[in-house]
């Protein structure tokens, strides 16, 4: 099985999933638990994928610059600073220990 197969069948697959959600019931979908299911699938899944950026460096888990910039941007983050500032700040915290270290 060459690269090109395996991209095709992925490709296959999401397009199936994506197809299979148009067939769920609206009705099911705005009843209080899957709704609440979903929210909260959406806010793991985001946090993960915020931890595997973070944290991992291939197959290992590295400690670096991006780890006090995010913590400098969830701490301004729940000031209630505008997005753009936040990450401006985020990435001027982890450019500054970079260029430190």
């Amino acid at each position: 099985m060459t690269t090109w197969h395996i991209i095709l069948i992925a490709s296959a697959a999401t397009l199936a999933l994506k197809l299979s959600g148009h067939l769920v019931p609206a009705g099911f979908l705005e009843r209080e638990r899957p709704a609440r299911i979903a929210d909260l699938l959406t806010v793991a899944l985001l946090a993960a994928l915020i931890a595997v950026q973070t944290l991992g460096a291939g197959q290992q888990i590295v400690v670096d610059a991006r780890v006090p910039a995010l913590i400098v941007a969830a701490a301004l983050y729940a000031l209630r600073v505008p997005f753009v500032i936040v990450v401006f700040v985020a990435a001027a915290v982890a450019a500054g220990i970079r260029a430190f270290t």
